[in-house]
């Protein structure tokens, strides 16, 4: 079992209060994962959110048999496999431990009634994850374009 105030280290739920974090508690398993080890596969059924407590992880894409990208990784306190929250969704990324981690997860339908549940409370976390996903959106827009700003045809085409 868990305490609300290792849940307040989860970044996702920071602005919760006691009352609101304590409704979480029973629906949040610990797992441990050793470096390596796949948390979630692209293309499978998203049912959990996660919550990194310790480790990091890493999300991956693989375009190749072989090549793989990172996206990107998860630092303690981050959260990930938020395509949990929208029903009916697939994972589109590997979720792979860089090192022996552990991860407090939460099923996506239990965690979407609790934020029903509490308009206040889902507001909250809403509002989070609204900023955290435009700001990843915005990061990912920028790589792309600095990307295709360096590639041949696009150069060709600008006169460079």
């Amino acid at each position: 079992m868990f305490s609300t105030e290792e849940l307040k280290g989860i970044y996702l739920l920071a602005d919760l209060n006691e009352q609101m974090l304590e409704k979480f508690l029973p629906f949040f398993q610990s797992l441990q994962f050793n470096e390596g080890d796949i948390i979630f596969e692209e293309g499978e059924k998203a049912e959990n959110l996660y919550c990194l407590k310790r480790g990091k992880i890493l999300l991956e894409v693989e375009i190749s048999e072989m090549i793989t990208i990172s996206l990107g990784s998860i630092k303690p306190g981050y959260s990930f496999g938020w395509s949990a929250l929208l029903p009916g969704s697939f994972h589109t990324t590997y979720a792979v431990c860089a090192e022996p981690c552990e991860v407090l997860a939460i099923p996506g339908d239990k965690f979407l009634d609790l934020l029903e549940g509490d308009r206040d409370m889902g507001y909250r976390i809403m509002k989070f994850v609204s900023v955290t996903l435009k700001g990843r959106l915005e990061k990912r827009t920028g790589q792309f374009l600095k990307v295709m700003s360096k590639h041949p045809d696009i150069q060709r085409l600008l006169g460079l």
